[in-house]
């Protein structure tokens, strides 16, 4: 069909179709904000869009709720405090329970997990994705996009797939790149059993959370790339040493490398926080309720 009648059936015009579409570069405004909503976030993930205004405000910058929600938007970032609109999937998109509350952690390849975050350089910013084991918090794989487009993290995927096995479970949030059929269907087509954080639950991917604070503390901030390539070559470096030399508290003081190629050394337990507080709830009003009946019981009728 000629591009001329696709261009009239879609009510568009034709100059739409056939002008080269440029993305519009953020200005250095633009990009200062998002170099201080980044840091700040990385300091205090708890913060929302309403103590992001604060704050900026009081860095010097006049800014309203809209353009802070915006800013965040850009970087993928929400508060952890479970409110609405947090790691919103595509709404044809499956979502899938999250399975690693209480869950013991002490073997590797039993978990992986995925997250992105934003990366700033000199002029502009990238987006990072990374898969990690649980057991070890060894890096598997990592890759960078300028969009948010699920195709890098499917790539991501992948090279952890070929060069490391098949994990138990797979666990992400519920991000349109992560629910996309390409990606829960290269983890089905193996057998992979797929868990999700719950909305507004930034802790339920804790590890990953953790790693991108030490790869802009450690590494991001103190470079100050100044472009992709630059980017590429620092991170590349920082996770080989991440992996083969850094030592790890959590680990007894062992690298990633060491606790995954030995198996011993690592593992987490997921805390049913959740589940605890409302056992202790029913146990409280239960006692609460035996008191009231006992109370009762002594006074004259």
């Amino acid at each position: 069909m000629p591009l001329a009648r696709q261009c009239e059936l879609a009510g568009v015009a034709r100059s739409t179709a056939y002008a080269p579409r440029r993305a519009a570069e953020p200005d250095a405004e633009e990009l200062a904000l998002l170099a201080l909503v980044d840091a700040e976030y990385t300091r205090h993930p708890f913060y929302g869009s309403r103590k992001m205004v604060v704050y900026l405000e009081r860095a010097g910058h006049r800014v309203n709720r809209k353009r802070v929600r915006r800013l965040m938007g850009i970087l993928g970032l929400a508060g952890m405090a479970p409110g609405p609109d947090t790691s919103r999937p595509h709404p044809r998109h499956k979502v899938y329970p999250y399975l690693l509350r209480g869950m013991e952690i002490d073997r590797p390849n039993q978990v992986w997990s995925a997250d992105i975050t934003y990366v700033r350089l000199a002029r502009g910013f990238v987006y990072l994705v990374a898969v990690v084991d649980w057991y070890s918090r060894k890096v598997l794989a990592w890759r960078v996009s300028n969009t948010l487009d699920g195709g890098f993290c499917v790539d991501c995927l992948g090279q952890a797939l070929q060069d490391h096995g098949v994990p138990e479970i797979f666990n992400s949030d519920q991000g349109c790149q992560f629910t996309s059929e390409a990606f829960t269907g290269a983890l089905k087509a193996r057998g992979i059993t797929i868990s999700m954080d719950g909305r507004g639950r930034a802790l339920d991917n804790i590890f990953v959370e953790r790693l991108w604070r030490s790869v802009k503390y450690e590494d991001v901030y103190l470079k100050g790339y100044a472009g992709v390539p630059d980017l590429l070559l620092g991170l590349a470096a920082y996770f080989e040493f991440y992996n083969a030399e850094r030592f790890h508290q959590s680990l007894g003081y062992k690298t990633p490398d060491e606790v995954y190629r030995a198996a011993t050394g690592g593992g987490a337990r997921i805390v049913d926080k959740y589940g605890e507080k409302e056992a202790a709830d029913t146990e409280s009003k239960t006692k609460t309720g035996q008191r009231c009946s006992a109370a009762s019981d002594g006074l004259p009728s």
